[in-house]
C-alpha cells in the first residue's frame, strides 16, 4: 500500500513538473523548398513572455510578418495557453541555410529556440492560378536594364536606364533599392531622378505602366567583355483579390517582391593604333582646344596668365591636358586646374583648363611655342589633332639680359635659370616688426591651483564611497529595476514608432509595445492581464480622469484596427501625438 502511494505521489509531482515546463520552439512549414516558393516559420511558446527577438534570416527575405496569435482555453478545468510569432520568408538563392535562434524572456529567464536547417533547391513548377497574388505579381512586374550601346570603344560613354514595367492589374505602394550595382570596370555617374513618374509603355508588345527608377552614365576603362551588375529592387505591390468590402469594392492584397534587372554584358573595343598621334593622351569624343594669355605686353616682374583649355563632349575628367613649355627668362608656376563639367545621358560636357602664372625677368620678346592636343572622334572613328598658334610675349620695361647673372643648373644640362628681379613690395605680406611682450615668472608651488589639486583627491574619496553605496542599493532594488527597465522600453518603442511614421504595420506594432510596457511600469501588471476592461478598472482605481482613460483605450483599439484596415500618414501622426499627450497626462494624474 505504501509502495502504491509512493508511486502515485511521484507520478503527480512529475506530471506537475511537465505541465509547468516552459516550451519555446521554432516550426517551419517545410524543410525543403524551391527558390520560387515561400517558407512559413512559427515561433511558438506555451507561456506568455516579453521582449521577443527574431533571428537573422540569412539567405531569406522577410515578405510577411511578424504576425502574432494567442490561444487561451480551458478544458476540464485545465488552462491551455499558446502564443505564436509567424514569419513568411522568400529565399534569395539556392543552398543550405539555417533558421537561427529566436529569444524571449519568460518569468525572468531567457529562452532560445533550436536552429532549424532548411534546404533551398532550384525553382519548382507551380500551378498557374490567375487569381493567385504571387502569380499576378510574377507576370505583371518586370525590371529591365536598357543599355544604349553594346559594343562601345574604350572611354566611350554609354547609358544604362533601369525601367520597371507594371501590369495594369496591379499597383505599387512602395519602391526601394535593395542592392545597387558596383561598376568596378567603369567610371560611373548616377543621374539624379528627383521624382518617380508613371508613364505609358510597352513590354513584349503588351501595354504596361512604366517607371524609370535609375539612370547611370558609364565610361568603360578596360577592353574586352565587361559585365554590368544587376540592380535589385524591393517592391510592395497591391494586387486585387476575390474578396470585397461591404460596399462591393474589391479588396487588395499587399505582396512584397524582389525584382532584378539581370546581368548585362558589353564588348568594349580598343582604340585603333593606326593614325594615333604622339600627343594623344586618351581623349575620346568631340572637343575644341585653345591656348590663350590674358596679356601679351607687360613689364618685368609683372605677371601674366596662360590658359590651356579643352571644351566639348566626351571623357573630360579622364585624360590629362598637354603641358605648357616657356622659354628661359619666364618664371613658370604650377598650374591651377579647373573643371566645369556636367554629366547627363549624353555623357560629360563642359570645359577643363590649366591656368599657368608666368613672370618675366627682363625685357625682350618671348615666344610661347605651339601646343598640340589630339582626340579620338567617335563619329568619324578617326584621330583629330589641334595645334595652337604661337604667342609672343613682349616685355617692354625691365633689366636687360646682361644685367642678370645666370646660374647653371645641376644634372649636366645646359639649361640656365635666371635670378628673379624683385620689387620693393613683393614681400609686403611678411611682418618685419614684432610686438612681443615679456612673460612674468610665476611659480605653481603654494598657489591656489596647487592646494586645490592637492586636496581634491582627498575630498573625492568619501564622494566615491557615497555614490558607490547608492549604486549598490539601486542594483539590489529588483522591483525598481523592473519598473525602470519597462519605462525605458516604453520610451524606446515610442521613439521606434516615430521612426516608422508612414509604415503602417511597423508603426502600430511599435506603438502597441510602447503602451504595454508603459502599463507594466506604472501598474505592475503582466502581458496576460492586459485586457481593456482590466486596464480600465486599474486606471480608474488610480484616479485617472475619464477623458484620459478613453483616449488611452482608444489608442489600444487603433493599434488593433490598424492590422485590418488601411491608415493614412496623417492618422498615424495624430495617434503618435495623442500617445505622447496621454502618457504625459496619466503620469501627472497618477
Amino acid at each position: 500500500m505504501k509502495l502504491r502511494l509512493f508511486f502515485l505521489t511521484l507520478f503527480i509531482v512529475v506530471s506537475n513538473l511537465a505541465i509547468a515546463q516552459v516550451k519555446f520552439e521554432a516550426k517551419v512549414s517545410k524543410k525543403k523548398l524551391g527558390v520560387n516558393e515561400r517558407l512559413r516559420v512559427d515561433f511558438e511558446m506555451n507561456q506568455d513572455g516579453d521582449n521577443f527577438t527574431q533571428p537573422d534570416f540569412r539567405g531569406f527575405t522577410v515578405v510577411g510578418g511578424p504576425n502574432q496569435s494567442i490561444s487561451n482555453s480551458w478544458v476540464n478545468g485545465k488552462r491551455s495557453y499558446s502564443k505564436t510569432f509567424s514569419y513568411f520568408l522568400s529565399p534569395t538563392k539556392r543552398g543550405k541555410f539555417t533558421i537561427g535562434q529566436a529569444t524571449i524572456n519568460i518569468g525572468g529567464n531567457t529562452y532560445k529556440t533550436v536552429p532549424v536547417p532548411v534546404e533551398v533547391t532550384a525553382a519548382v513548377d507551380k500551378p498557374k492560378d490567375p487569381n493567385d497574388p504571387d502569380y499576378q505579381v510574377q507576370e505583371g512586374l518586370h525590371l529591365v536594364a536598357e543599355v544604349s550601346k553594346g559594343n562601345p570603344y574604350l572611354n566611350e560613354a554609354i547609358t544604362v536606364v533601369y525601367k520597371l514595367y507594371v501590369g495594369p492589374r496591379i499597383q505599387i505602394s512602395d519602391l526601394r533599392r535593395k542592392d545597387d550595382p558596383k561598376y568596378s570596370d567603369f567610371w560611373s555617374q548616377n543621374i539624379e531622378i528627383k521624382q518617380l513618374k508613371v508613364e505609358r509603355g510597352e513590354y513584349k508588345g503588351q501595354p504596361y505602366n512604366m517607371i524609370v527608377c535609375g539612370k547611370t552614365v558609364l565610361y568603360p576603362q578596360k577592353t574586352g567583355k565587361l559585365n554590368i551588375e544587376p540592380l535589385a529592387l524591393t517592391v510592395a505591390v497591391d494586387v486585387p483579390s476575390n474578396r470585397r468590402d461591404i460596399f462591393g469594392g474589391r479588396l487588395y492584397t499587399t505582396v512584397n517582391k524582389t525584382v532584378t534587372a539581370g546581368k548585362r554584358t558589353i564588348n568594349v573595343k580598343p582604340l585603333p593604333d593606326a593614325g594615333k598621334p604622339a600627343s594623344f593622351t586618351g581623349a575620346v569624343g568631340r572637343f575644341d582646344f585653345k591656348v590663350v594669355t590674358n596679356k601679351t605686353e607687360l613689364g618685368a616682374t609683372e605677371s601674366l596668365e596662360a590658359k590651356i583649355s579643352v571644351t566639348g563632349n566626351g571623357n573630360l575628367k579622364l585624360f590629362e591636358l598637354p603641358k605648357l613649355t616657356v622659354p628661359n627668362g619666364l618664371e613658370q608656376y604650377e598650374p591651377e586646374h579647373n573643371e566645369f563639367v556636367k554629366t547627363n545621358l549624353t555623357g560629360m560636357n563642359g570645359t577643363i583648363s590649366d591656368t599657368y602664372t608666368l613672370v618675366p625677368q627682363y625685357k625682350g620678346k618671348y615666344p610661347i611655342q605651339p601646343i598640340s592636343f589630339s582626340y579620338f572622334d567617335l563619329k568619324t572613328e578617326t584621330y583629330k589633332e589641334i595645334t595652337s598658334t604661337e604667342i609672343v610675349v613682349d616685355v617692354k620695361n625691365g633689366p636687360n639680359r646682361g644685367e642678370v647673372t645666370p646660374t647653371t643648373t645641376t644634372g649636366g644640362g645646359n639649361v640656365t635659370k635666371q635670378i628673379v628681379t624683385q620689387t620693393d613690395n613683393q614681400f609686403r605680406y611678411i611682418k618685419t616688426n614684432t610686438t612681443l611682450e615679456p612673460i612674468s615668472k610665476k611659480h605653481f608651488f603654494k598657489t591656489t591651483t596647487y592646494w586645490v589639486a592637492l586636496t581634491l583627491p582627498l575630498i573625492a574619496i568619501p564622494l566615491f564611497i557615497f555614490f558607490g553605496k547608492k549604486r549598490e542599493e539601486r542594483l539590489n532594488d529588483e522591483s525598481g529595476n523592473r519598473i525602470r527597465k519597462a519605462d525605458k522600453l516604453a520610451k524606446k518603442y515610442l521613439s521606434e514608432a516615430k521612426k516608422n511614421l508612414g509604415n503602417q504595420k511597423e508603426f502600430y506594432i511599435a506603438m502597441e509595445r510602447a503602451l504595454h510596457n508603459y502599463l507594466k511600469a506604472k501598474l505592475h501588471i503582466q502581458t496576460s492581464e492586459m485586457s481593456k476592461d482590466h486596464i480600465k478598472d486599474l486606471l480608474k482605481g488610480k484616479g485617472v480622469q475619464e477623458d484620459t482613460l478613453k483616449d488611452f483605450i482608444g489608442l489600444l483599439e487603433s493599434c488593433e484596427f490598424a492590422r485590418y484596415t488601411p491608415s493614412s500618414s496623417s492618422a498615424m501622426q495624430q495617434d503618435y501625438d495623442k500617445a505622447s499627450k496621454v502618457i504625459s497626462a496619466i503620469d501627472k494624474q497618477l
